[in-house]
């Protein structure tokens, strides 16, 4: 009972506790340190760290070769510096530290509600996760290969969770001989409309030559909010987790709406993709009488996309506009996906694809995910789409991931059809083996539907009929479709993703429900006003007799395709026919048109009695007068769309437990839908579409 009494008393009382805690941040131990010191008694503890104040307040170097010392080896240094000053009466010289130079953490001070100012040394990154506004108050920073000056226009930064995470880096720029002084004093006077004195001194005063001031804005757009309103999307953005760093950054940063990640978490290019960026920007910013034509090409999950986008940003900051020929049908990146478009790029690219959906200068409706087992209409379609491109700019190309057996030899027949000037082929250890795509190798190569130069001079013949329509300009008709001479530029990527040979699928389906989902937040009215439900936005009523309808990517019988079409995902094309003639409706395609696409809508509803589609779209008024063709694709609506709309009692609108799949056009083949077997495994209704309005 002693012993136990003894025991109570020793413990610490809740003031003493709060008095180590709060001089806890103070120091800095190493591991071993912070092990003995728990295992000390409270009285040793609290006079250990009374002596390890008084080394750190006589100015102890706590930092060794970029390695935490104790407190112990702090002291002894300490009391062998004081030995050292009073032996020798004349200073003696600071030591060149040989381990590297330790760069201090850049200050973020509050500048206010939903905004904080951000100081970066010249060298320096800050590395975060979320979304926000990025304006450079003073110096230049670069964001993803942009590069955003002093006085020029804010730019909307989004570092999500599904790509790696950005960095803002201060870059060098020119001060026109000014001494910090001057420099200080420009910065201190750019910086009072934003915090107040005394966050101004606390942060000026870590300011060095060629400094960078960066303000960091709250962002709300239509389509951040439209994202985040479906439910389990809203960790998209910025992710809410356990930090022991409570401080004033932290509460600065929250009210920004972006969090400090590790700088390991953010991309990273490598040498190699350095030297083909820099290459490519000075071939593109000297050349000005022919703009070169870049194919980038790679197994998929290898980082095409990212160098694609890193690219663009370093192009734009030399030139004014970027053309760009989307071949990818999964994963496009300006286009909801299915689509082969050609866009002219003229602001960064400084996110995702889903937040970055643009008009293209031509697009076409593939309607599917993949080309396998129509290869053809594939060449033809990207045929028709390049045939726009007039050479007034650089040209970026992005291809499929997919480059073994058939996929290669389809590749080889882009890089013969579209004649690039530099063709980027990425590789990687951990990727399938892919030969070197060089102008010899692919002279020598059979692809699918072009033939090798050896065959072509040795029998005397032309290439097939189909290969001679390849061809673009008039003087080129007269010769057979060739490999043109290019330069072969490696990049060796690291590029680590969490996708594996399970998840894969699944990942990429997010991903393109993801870029559907940003293309409809158009339909929302900008910020501030509040978003407004799809149920509840006026369609726009179109007769039987107006448009054609068509069936992509499956057989659909006459008397069930407008089963198919209620509660689809369609495309707004345009057509060379003439479809007026009708006196009645619906009108069928027998196959499927190569068109113009001017943009996507919903079928929301369909009325047989007035015999009308209800079709929801952002697109203008002016533009769907020319539309006379709704084209359905495998791609379909998200889930989240028809299950999370909120404002709605009763029964669901489309989602029921009763349907029948034995329907022609109603199985899981038709429109990508999952059968009604996953529908129960996963606890969701299934599907059902009606012929009424919501």
């Amino acid at each position: 009972m002693a012993d136990s009494l003894l025991l109570l008393k020793r413990v610490p009382s809740r003031h003493t506790w709060l008095r180590a805690r709060k001089a806890r941040p103070q120091l800095i131990l190493s591991r071993r340190p912070r092990r003995r010191l728990r295992n000390l008694r409270w009285r040793s503890r609290r006079r250990l760290r009374r002596r390890l104040l008084q080394a750190q307040a006589a100015g102890a170097d706590w930092l060794q070769g970029g390695c935490l010392v104790s407190g112990a080896a702090a002291l002894r240094r300490l009391k062998t510096s004081a030995r050292r000053r009073a032996s020798s009466p004349e200073p003696a010289e600071d030591p060149v530290p040989s381990g590297p130079a330790i760069l201090p953490i850049p200050p973020v001070r509050p500048a206010g509600s939903g905004r904080a100012v951000l100081l970066l040394p010249l060298g320096q990154g800050f590395t975060f996760s979320g979304i926000c506004r990025v304006t450079c108050l003073y110096g230049q920073v670069q964001v993803f290969g942009f590069t955003i000056s002093q006085g020029q226009p804010a730019q909307n930064v989004f570092s999500t969770y599904t790509h790696s995470r950005l960095t803002i880096n201060a870059v060098h720029y020119s001060v026109h001989e000014k001494s910090k002084k001057e420099m200080k004093r420009e910065a201190r006077v750019l910086l009072r409309p934003y915090l107040n004195q005394d966050d101004r001194y606390c942060l000026m005063s870590s300011f060095s030559p060629l400094c960078s001031i960066v303000l960091l804005e709250r962002l709300k757009t239509s389509t951040v909010n439209f994202i985040i309103s479906h439910p389990g999307l809203s960790y998209i953005f910025v992710q809410e987790v356990r930090t022991f760093q409570i401080n004033s950054e932290y509460f600065a940063l929250r009210s920004v709406g972006i969090r400090r990640e590790k700088k390991k978490t953010g991309l990273r290019l490598t040498e190699s993709a350095f030297a083909a960026v820099e290459e490519l920007v000075s071939i593109s910013s000297e050349e000005a009488d022919s703009c070169p034509v870049i194919l980038v090409c790679g197994c998929q999950d290898i980082g095409k996309s990212t160098f694609n986008r890193y690219l663009i940003n370093q192009l734009l900051n030399s030139i004014s506009c970027v053309d760009y020929l989307e071949c990818d049908l999964g994963q496009t990146e300006f286009t909801p996906p299915g689509c082969i478009s050609l866009l002219n790029i003229t602001e960064p690219v400084l996110g995702p694809p889903f937040t970055h959906q643009r008009t293209p200068q031509k697009m076409v409706y593939y309607g599917k995910t993949s080309c396998k087992n129509n290869f053809e209409n594939y060449i033809e379609v990207i045929k028709y789409v390049f045939s726009s491109y007039k050479r007034e700019s650089p040209l970026i190309i992005n291809t499929m991931g997919w480059v073994a057996d058939q996929g290669l030899l389809l590749l080889i027949d882009l890089i013969r059809l579209l004649s690039p000037s530099h063709v980027v082929q990425f590789s990687s250890d951990r990727s399938k083996y892919m030969p070197d795509l060089t102008p010899d190798f692919v002279d020598d190569m059979d692809g699918l539907y072009t033939r090798r130069r050896s065959r072509v001079r040795n029998r005397g013949f032309h290439l097939p009929e189909f290969a001679e329509s390849l061809e673009f300009a008039d003087e080129e008709k007269e010769s057979p479709v060739m490999s043109t001479g290019y330069k072969l530029m490696f990049v060796k990527s690291e590029f680590v993703t969490g996708k594996t040979s399970r998840n894969r699928e699944s990942h990429n389906r997010i991903l393109r429900e993801l870029a559907v989902l940003g293309y409809l937040s158009q339909l929302q009215p900008p910020v501030p006003k509040p978003l407004r439900a799809l149920h509840g936005l006026t369609p726009y009523q179109v007769p039987f007799n107006a448009v054609a309808l068509r069936i992509i990517h499956a057989d659909v019988a006459p008397t069930h395709i407008l089963y198919a079409v209620n509660a689809s995902w369609v495309g707004l094309c345009k057509i060379l026919d003439d479809v007026r003639g009708y006196a009645s409706g619906p009108i069928l395609l027998a196959q499927s048109p190569i068109c113009d696409c001017v943009g996507f809508g919903i079928c929301r509803g369909i009325d047989m009695e007035k015999r009308l589609y209800h079709i929801l779209t952002p697109v203008p008024p002016e533009e769907l007068r020319h539309v006379n063709c709704l084209l359905v694709g495998a791609v379909s609506i998200p889930q989240c769309v028809l299950k999370s709309q909120g404002g709605l009692e009763g029964t669901i609108p489309y989602v029921t437990t009763d349907y029948n799949f034995k329907l022609p056009g109603a199985s899981e083949k038709i429109g990508a839908r999952e059968s009604g077997a996953t529908y129960k495994e996963r606890g969701h209704p299934k599907p059902k579409f009606y012929r009424k309005t919501y």
